[in-house]
């Protein structure tokens, strides 16, 4: 079956397809409009993470909070805003009074056409416990800026994986101070 860009379909499942585009194979994500990363910062100067088992890993990973886009039935038309709000509030159980773009970009562009949106969300307030949704199992960690390094690599020590999205919100928290 041939798509659209001469990208042939070779497999679908209910949340992802497989496509072949000339000799390269990648995976696409189906029904969102779109994927946003958050770096949490609170006032107290501290990066809020959280962690989760990954079955394709098999192991525990070290996150920023993240989402879809427009993966929700009857809102699939929700701005990369909202959806950072509901990502973060979901996840650690804070809202952010002020979110600033990054950037945007490619997450794995040699297995999947996803882009993602990361963004700096500050002036938080804790609203709730987070933890995730009814699907997920999520620790939230909140880490002093001056300590992350230190503490990421004891999480790595422990048998963790870390998300190397952690390490490119924090090169742009550090940006941003600059």
């Amino acid at each position: 079956m041939q798509m659209q860009n001469s990208e042939e379909l070779l497999w679908q499942g209910q949340y992802l397809s497989m496509v072949k585009r000339g000799q390269w194979e990648y995976v696409k994500r189906m029904n969102i409009s779109g994927i946003i990363g958050i770096v949490p910062l609170t006032k107290e100067d501290r990066i809020v993470l959280v962690e989760q088992y990954r079955p394709p890993l098999a192991s525990r990973v070290i996150e920023l909070p993240a989402g879809l886009v427009g993966d929700i039935t009857g809102q699939e038309d929700e701005s990369l805003e909202m959806a950072v709000q509901r990502e973060l509030q979901e996840e650690t159980g804070y809202v952010a009074g002020r979110l600033q773009r990054l950037c945007e970009g490619p997450s794995a562009p040699g297995m999947c056409s996803e882009r993602l949106t990361l963004f700096l969300a500050t002036d938080l307030k804790k609203v709730g416990e987070g933890g995730g949704d009814e699907t997920e199992s999520i620790t939230v960690h909140e880490v002093a800026t001056q300590e992350i390094a230190a503490w990421l690599a004891a999480k790595e020590r422990e048998g963790a994986d870390i998300d190397l999205k952690v390490y490119a919100g924090l090169f742009f928290l550090e940006r941003n101070r600059g």
